[in-house]
């Protein structure tokens, strides 16, 4: 029997109502949720939509049912959001950096007490294996940990001049920063953009994908209750339209976008109207090179780690798998042997090891390059079809068989554009050289990675292929210590590590006259 619908109603104290939405968590299943919650947030509240014209069905993928209803933000909610963000950036920015990092680690410590309850609701919203949205929750909240422990080092430097005159520079916040996030990753990135934002002494107004909306109000309600000022992260609703009010808008000081490249270069050319400053993290096509010498249970490990996390909606993925000839059929065999058995079904079940896909015209999109592939002349090793799982329950369900194509060309459709979903194209190679050139062709450059148990040639390799990461006999790991970003088509700015602090604040000069003015006048 189908257990009946949880309702999450809103209305609540602000403080109760991440736990009233999570405290149903723990006895939910697949098919049985439904969101009524507002999914707006400001002023240190979910706030009610001024009017419910435009809004546009949320679905659970794993079963295809309406989850809830997203309604966009019009002008004054975007207006109000911002004024909301800028009044606590005022008191946010004046507090020091050790008073902020004590804000942000008790954020981090709520999320990791509350890390299987949101992990269900993100995998109700995304579709992905619950082993998964875990992993994603726990780097979440290590990210924001990472941050705050960066938050008291911010300082600037003395620089003696002569004469006894010196000058220092001063690390500051630019103020309200906007974060556009994607649906492969909602509450993740919604942590990775406002983490680093934040302990900077910036407000954010985050805006999710219109198809993942869900989660990001949760993490405005753990700032909130970990002591942030109120309205310091906004969350705003919405698609194309409503990005569009916050790269214009004039007290927006930085937009950070996840996303598309032809949706990143409209961000950027909005932003540029206001010299607003941008980080882009955008699409990839990215190679992994397997050389003959490799350790080849990784290699074969990597290249399903490089393709099926998140049913291969995941930018960085390694969707061109380059193997060296000599080994390439013994490659073949092993991996279709392992795709062909990786369980696809219900997310929120431990085995499930693939979900269902985001929706049901991206399922079609990924469905149609498979059928593409096989018209160009690739051959379909195995999946690549609309799967059903056997839970009644699932039958409207956006689920696909994970696919390996073989008999690729560089020119092939398959191998050129990104894909977004669970398909691994392979591609024979004989010498280092060609397939540097090989792999470097294209007009993407997020990742890229190796395996080779030559350590020189690994170092070489990593120099030579045009990507902001390259992974040495590992593949889609993605340690907050570490920057993550684009080459060429794929973007730039980063994203973790240090260097992060640095798209998130502007240093200022000050210089100091100690003795008299030496003037030409």
């Amino acid at each position: 029997m189908e257990a009946c619908p949880v309702c999450l109603h809103g209305g609540a104290h602000p403080l109760t109502m991440a736990q009233s939405l999570l405290d149903t968590m723990p006895g939910a299943s697949t098919g049985t949720v439904l969101v009524t919650d507002h999914l707006n947030y400001w002023g240190g509240q979910r706030v009610q939509p001024r009017q419910q014209k435009d809004a546009e069905p949320v679905f659970e993928p794993a079963t295809g049912r309406v989850l809830c209803q997203m309604v966009p933000c019009v002008a004054e909610e975007v207006d109000e959001a911002i004024k909301s963000a800028h009044g606590a950036y005022l008191k946010w920015r004046k507090m020091a950096g050790m008073e902020r990092a004590r804000v942000m680690l008790e954020a981090a410590r709520i999320i990791r007490e509350r890390r299987e309850k949101i992990a269900k609701l993100e995998v109700i919203n995304n579709g992905k294996s619950i082993t998964e949205a875990l992993v994603d929750i726990d780097i979440a909240w290590q990210c924001i940990e990472y941050y705050a422990g960066m938050a008291g080092t911010l300082a600037g430097q003395h620089v003696q001049l002569p004469g006894g005159a010196f000058a220092y520079t001063r690390r500051e916040p630019l103020g309200v920063c906007v974060g556009i996030g994607a649906w492969n990753y909602p509450f993740q990135i919604a942590a990775w953009k406002s983490a680093p934002a934040l302990a900077c002494g910036n407000a954010m107004v985050f805006k999710p994908s219109p198809m993942t909306p869900v989660t990001a109000v949760i993490l405005a309600e753990i700032y909130k209750e970990a002591g942030v000022p109120d309205g310091l992260f906004c969350v705003v609703q919405g698609g194309a339209a409503t990005g569009t009010l916050l790269c214009h808008h004039p007290m927006v000081a930085k937009v950070s976008f996840t996303g598309s490249v032809p949706t990143g270069k409209k961000v950027m050319e909005m932003s540029a109207k206001g010299v607003k400053q941008v980080t882009l993290e955008l699409g990839g096509k990215s190679p992994l090179i397997i050389f003959k010498d490799c350790e080849f249970e990784n290699a074969v490990k990597g290249a399903l780690m490089a393709n099926f996390l998140t049913q291969g909606e995941v930018c960085c993925n390694g969707t061109r798998v380059f193997v060296q000839r000599e080994i390439m059929p013994q490659f073949l065999e092993e991996v279709v042997k392992r795709t062909k058995v990786i369980p696809v079904g219900d997310p929120l079940l431990d085995g499930t090891r693939m979900g269902a896909l985001i929706s049901k015209p991206h399922l079609e999109k990924v469905l149609g390059f498979v059928s593409q592939a096989k018209k160009e002349g690739a051959k379909v090793l195995c999946g690549g079809e609309p799967f059903v799982p056997s839970d009644p329950k699932l039958k409207g369900g956006y689920f696909m068989s994970p696919c390996v194509l073989d008999n690729c060309r560089d020119d092939m459709t398959c191998v050129k554009e990104e894909i977004f979903g669970p398909v691994m194209s392979v591609l024979p190679f004989d010498t280092e050289e060609e397939v540097i050139q090989r792999a470097n062709n294209t007009t993407f450059g997020l990742a890229s990675g190796v395996f080779t148990r030559d350590i020189s040639r690994a170092h070489r390799v990593a120099e030579n292929l045009e990507a902001g990461t390259c992974f040495i006999n590992n593949y889609n790991i993605s340690p907050v210590e570490v920057p993550f970003g684009g080459y060429k088509n794929s973007g730039f700015g980063r994203e973790n590590g240090q260097v992060t602090i640095e798209y998130y604040s502007q240093l200022k000069t000050v210089v100091v006259e100690m003795g008299d003015v030496d003037s030409l006048f």
